[in-house]
């Protein structure tokens, strides 16, 4: 659902509850353009969570092809201090 910035500026929080209502994300337009997504707490946690999965399975997978190291706190500074 795509809501007008004036509808939201006139109507406020009840017309992004409404949309959610009726779908789980809500676009908002700015000068006929869709420029923000509005979503409730819930819907956006899911989301998070879906993110932090995916990059738990791209680290395991980097892990398996040797990508990775292991190095001690003191290792890991002096390696982050020759990147500079």
């Amino acid at each position: 659902m795509t809501i007008m910035a004036n509808d939201l500026k006139t109507r406020g929080v009840t017309i992004l509850d409404e949309a959610l209502k009726l779908e789980d994300e809500a676009i908002i337009s700015v000068r006929g353009k869709s420029k923000y997504v509005v979503m409730d707490l819930e819907h956006y946690n899911y989301l998070r969570e879906c993110e932090l999965e995916a990059a738990l399975i791209q680290t395991h997978k980097e892990i398996e092809e040797g990508k990775a190291k292991t190095l001690t706190a003191e290792e890991h500074i002096e390696a982050l201090h020759n990147d500079l």
